[in-house]
């Protein structure tokens, strides 16, 4: 008898993580394009698959990372990055999977110091929901102004974060991707009107 044993994951640690890599790095780079990592998401198994995509290419054992209650999607970050699970206030990505937990995680992020700026979190989060805001965003990365449609997760996490009038140039990076691989952000120094 042959026993014959299969991959859990098919998600190529160098390749594939390159690629969502310059995927997130587009999508930082012009606040307002969306970009898609279901692709890469799908070549991994769990509930979670576009965080785990997002952590194994952003994450590994010299970073820190928080994702609030979901014991299930620490236990596979960890085994698949070996990123240390810390408090959100001292984790460098922060996942966040329910909207409740939007504004509890962003008052806690770490948001840097005015000499250190880059020791602050980036925050990752589910966006899944109907497009019913209308957003006008301005800042590096955007000619002058443009405005997108939105999830009312995408403006309640936006607003949570300017509430905290961050002295440049802290602040916190905003990620959004849907369970759908659909992916954008907003960088510490975009800014909105509703």
């Amino acid at each position: 008898m042959t026993l014959q044993l299969t991959k859990k994951h098919t998600f190529d640690s160098v390749f594939d993580s390159q690629k969502v890599f310059r995927l997130i790095l587009d999508a930082m780079s012009n606040p307002s394009r969306i970009v898609n990592i279901k692709a890469y998401a799908d070549r991994l198994y769990g509930n979670h698959t576009v965080f785990l995509a997002i952590a194994m290419t952003l994450l590994d054992n010299e970073v820190s990372f928080n994702n609030c209650a979901s014991h299930l999607l620490s236990d596979e970050i960890v085994s698949l990055t070996l990123a240390k699970k810390v408090q959100i206030d001292h984790a460098d990505f922060v996942f966040v999977c329910e909207p409740n937990d939007i504004k509890n995680v962003i008052v806690n992020a770490k948001c840097g110091t005015p000499s250190d700026p880059h020791k602050s979190a980036t925050v990752i989060i589910k966006n899944d929901g109907d497009q019913v805001c209308r957003l006008l965003l301005s800042g590096p990365g955007i000619d002058g102004n443009t405005a997108i449609q939105a999830t009312q997760t995408v403006k309640e996490a936006i607003i949570s974060r300017d509430e905290q009038h961050y002295e440049y140039p802290q602040g916190i990076d905003l990620v959004f991707v849907s369970s759908d691989g659909e992916l954008f952000a907003i960088p510490r120094l975009t800014r909105i009107e509703v």
